[in-house]
């Protein structure tokens, strides 16, 4: 059971379908955002009235939701699933390669040609898209998301919600706080604070200061 219908949704679902032991076999959404009734031959039902159409005894979940309302959006879902008894599901590609001695949270999904080395950690309810290099000794708060091709050096730090953007590389044993976003292309050499944001310095602009943000 995907919950949610959007790209994330979509390409979860080809995934979960066709590299995975899980079968999807329909797709939620809250009923307020309910505006089509199928997709890829799939049902779509108000998330509301899961557990009595596909009760938790018979079936997995997971929240393909992006990094919405600071990934608080996907993190309220998969909160609510649980609550709702279902067990969580997690999608790991068979073409990304995970060390021993590495541990993965529960619902996380982690993307083709991502290399998670010895000793990483990766929380719960994660999104690392394709290509990541998570190296040993990096701890991936909860809730985060990572999109492509990041590197993560060894000993790096993400706190919970973390939003990384495409090409980041954050440097050796460095500690980025919660509620943070760090835009693309973007170079972390030195520790950020909770609620730092770090924009993308466009090509021949001064680079940008992290700016603190607190998040209600």
């Amino acid at each position: 059971m995907l919950i949610g219908d959007s790209v994330f949704a979509q390409i979860a679902c080809e995934f979960f379908q066709f590299d995975s032991d899980y079968e999807v076999v329909a797709f939620a959404v809250e009923s307020r955002f309910l505006t089509r009734r199928e997709l890829f031959e799939r049902p779509i039902i108000a998330f509301e009235n899961l557990p009595d159409l596909y009760p938790p005894s018979d079936h997995f979940a997971f929240v393909a939701i992006v990094f919405t309302q600071f990934n608080r959006l996907r993190t309220r879902l998969y909160r609510e699933c649980k609550t709702k008894g279902y067990p969580m599901a997690s999608y790991i590609s068979s073409a990304a390669l995970v060390g021993p001695h590495s541990k993965i949270g529960e619902h996380s999904f982690i993307c083709e040609d991502t290399v998670i080395q010895p000793f990483a950690e990766v929380g719960s309810n994660v999104v690392i898209w394709s290509g990541n290099q998570i190296c040993h000794r990096c701890r991936i708060g909860d809730n985060s998301f990572l999109l492509p091709n990041c590197v993560d050096s060894d000993g790096v730090t993400f706190g919970e919600n973390a939003i990384v953007g495409a090409n980041v590389t954050v440097m050796s044993d460095r500690t980025v706080g919660k509620d943070c976003y760090l835009g693309p292309a973007t170079l972390i050499d030195a520790d950020l604070p909770d609620g730092s944001v770090l924009e993308r310095t466009p090509t021949g602009s001064a680079p940008e200061i992290p700016i603190e943000k607190p998040i209600p």
